[in-house]
């Protein structure tokens, strides 16, 4: 019973615990499952036919651009998201250990008052 216990705590672990979404290399940091930003067209006034191809492509550039930003977006608000509890964690660990050294200090000021 223990055991199942265990285990179903570490896969709560595992699961609940987002991975880091991009990357961040050399100060640019870079999403990891968005694709590659879709090329801009360029219009084509040639003739009309070229010009209406033209201006499908725009509608496809568009479609593939919003994708890839809105992936963009929810990749960077995940990795933010992780960085700040990762901050809050370590700070609350500092002040965590702050107050032990204090009260351990004290309690050895105190007892060495009483000799």
């Amino acid at each position: 019973m223990k055991h199942t216990l265990t285990i179903a705590a570490l896969l709560f672990i595992i699961f609940a615990i987002p991975a880091q979404a991009g990357s961040l290399n050399n100060g640019s940091w870079q999403p990891s499952g968005c694709g590659v930003v879709p090329d801009s067209p360029t219009i084509d006034g040639g003739n009309i036919d070229a010009y209406n191809k033209s201006i499908a492509a725009i509608n496809t550039w568009q479609q593939k651009s919003r994708d890839y930003f809105e992936c963009l977006i929810k990749e960077a608000n995940t990795d933010n998201g992780i960085i700040a509890d990762h901050a809050n964690q370590a700070q609350a660990k500092y002040r965590d250990t702050v107050e032990k050294i204090g009260a351990e200090a004290e309690a050895a000021k105190k007892k060495l008052d009483k000799e």
